[in-house]
């Protein structure tokens, strides 16, 4: 029986990590309130583990009105102050607000965020051998944050752009030979 490859950030040890990895990570997202969900929790994961972030998502999609851009665009400074006291999710203002900001930003883009975030994919992007081979930052990336911003998102720099690319399927990160890669983009 041979031995089942995984990306090494997989971190076989946790259940709910090892499902993301096969089941979820890599594989499309579109939608404009899904996307806005991910843009969310990459910023929120900012400087935290993504397992913290896994561990809380559905306190967050509780508290964020299941990630609704027309509901979260409407959060007043009454919804800021809950949302600080909700020990459910991460409690960083500047994240918090950066969270309402974004949806509003999101109501006032032409065709939609999905459809702005789709633009950046990257189907031909190298097969990675090894976890050493996958980038932090691309120009891709990079060309995404800078539209976002544009746009007026906050907390959306290339590396949190890159690893929402990576998680919603604009890349296919999985290694090569990984069990999960070729059920994703």
């Amino acid at each position: 029986m041979s031995e089942v490859v995984r990306c090494a950030w997989a971190g076989i040890s946790d259940p709910l990590y090892l499902a993301y990895h096969d089941d979820e990570w890599g594989r499309p997202v579109r939608g404009d309130d899904r996307v806005f969900e991910r843009v969310s929790l990459e910023a929120f994961q900012s400087g935290l583990s993504w397992l913290t972030i896994l561990r809380k998502r559905d306190n967050f999609r509780a508290a964020f009105d299941g990630f609704s851009i027309p509901k979260v665009a409407a959060y007043t400074e009454y919804d800021v102050e809950r949302l600080l006291r909700d020990a459910g999710i991460v409690r960083n203002r500047a994240k918090v607000e950066a969270a309402i900001s974004n949806a509003r930003a999101a109501l006032d883009l032409p065709g939609g965020l999905s459809e702005l975030v789709w633009r950046h994919a990257d189907p031909d992007a190298p097969v990675p051998r090894a976890m050493s081979d996958v980038p932090a930052v691309t120009p891709g990336s990079v060309a995404l944050a800078k539209e976002l911003k544009r746009h007026g998102f906050r907390f959306v720099g290339p590396t949190t752009a890159y690893a929402l690319m990576q998680a919603i399927g604009l890349v296919n990160d999985h290694i090569e030979g990984c069990v999960a890669r070729a059920g994703s983009a």
